[in-house]
């Protein structure tokens, strides 16, 4: 128990309740899927939401039963209500971080901007801040901000109605009498929805090599599926596995371990694999390309230019990246394949441009 987190939990639950109403399709707001989300980040020692409680007295019954505190606003004068509100809970947070020096993380429920200076005060007292909101009524300003930052709407138990469409008022037909209008079918299924899954995934693996190599680049030691998940978390705080169809990170990378973009290995514990770039694999096979393009190329003249040469590879090979494999650049890459000795690589003045040989030999 003492490993794990503590948690409070701050609901501003105005923006929240007209956030999940007006954008959720009327939909009310439910505690549990953030209560089961945070369950398993550690224990919400501290439950406390804010509101004037006479505009959501239907709400109370729920809020109690889950171990709410209730903290009543009840100013009824427009703006002064709501910045009363924001301004309790941003001085009820800050209280509560020097005195209670044993919770580790703070979850602000809100998707006000006004929120922003508090989630920074509390990551400069050393507490972890995670920032849960209706993605629509967000503002733009708070995620970024937080460690982590939950949309409700994508939250397990969270059932988001369709839209309903607005139906206009019959009008009756000055002429003759039409044919009823055969309805409108609807369009299938297309198979762009499956081909943009395709390219988020592709999307998602170059995000993971290039963090592996940073990550490898950065520090000595190894690199772990913990941390390579936290630093995937501070590049962007609404990452999250389940949006591109995984269950678990462990399953996401198992997925892209299968693809050649990531190595798996033992690590320091049962559950937090080692995770690294293939040493072989698909990087010698890119670098092989590489030098086949280029010794084709070269012709009489011996030498490649750097600029257009990536294009020459994708018509050998369509679904090269060289971020894939973890290099940030196509130069990169270039100087990566010249240090294994595939190819030469030199800077020219009068080409103003990078040449590359074929290595002989």
């Amino acid at each position: 128990m003492d490993q794990e987190d503590r948690i409070a939990l701050f609901l501003d639950y105005e923006n929240l309740a007209l956030g999940a109403r007006d954008h959720l399709g009327g939909a009310a707001f439910d505690l549990r899927p953030i209560a089961d989300a945070l369950a398993e980040r550690g224990r919400v020692v501290v439950r406390r939401a804010y509101a004037d409680w006479s505009y959501f007295d239907e709400d109370r019954r729920m809020l109690t039963r889950s171990h709410v505190e209730l903290i009543e606003i009840p100013q009824r004068m427009g703006a002064s209500r709501k910045n009363a509100a924001d301004i309790k809970m941003a001085v009820d947070a800050v209280e509560l971080a020097f005195e209670r020096a044993y919770i580790s993380t703070f979850v602000i429920c809100t998707g006000d901007s006004d929120f922003t200076p508090l989630v920074h005060k509390l990551r400069e007292l050393n507490k972890r801040v995670i920032g849960v909101g209706v993605e629509k009524s967000t503002s733009a300003l708070l995620p970024p901000a937080c460690d982590e930052f939950l949309y409700y709407d994508r939250l397990e138990g969270v059932d988001v109605a369709p839209p309903r469409g607005r139906r206009g008022r019959p009008v009756r037909p000055s002429g003759p009498e039409l044919p009823p209008a055969e309805p409108e079918q609807e369009p299938e299924a297309q198979p762009a929805a499956e081909e943009e899954a395709a390219r988020d995934v592709d999307t998602l693996a170059v995000l993971v090599a290039q963090t592996v190599a940073g990550l490898q680049g950065s520090s000595s030691g190894e690199v772990t599926a913990s941390t390579l998940k936290r630093t995937l978390l501070r590049k962007d705080p609404t990452f999250s596995e389940s949006d591109y169809g995984f269950r678990t990170f462990g399953e996401l990378l198992r997925h892209l371990a299968q693809h050649n973009v990531v190595e798996l290995g033992e690590g320091p514990a049962k559950g937090d694999p080692e995770v690294g770039l293939p040493e072989h694999g698909d990087r010698e096979v890119a670098f092989g390309l590489l030098g086949s393009v280029v010794s084709d190329l070269a012709g009489d003249e011996g030498a490649v230019a750097l600029s257009g040469l990536k294009n020459q590879l994708r018509r050998a090979r369509p679904d090269f990246s060289e971020k894939k494999l973890g290099y940030r650049s196509f130069l990169q890459f270039c100087k990566a394949a010249a240090t294994s000795g595939v190819v030469d690589l030199r800077w020219s003045t009068e080409a103003d441009d990078y040449l590359l040989t074929p290595r002989t030999g």
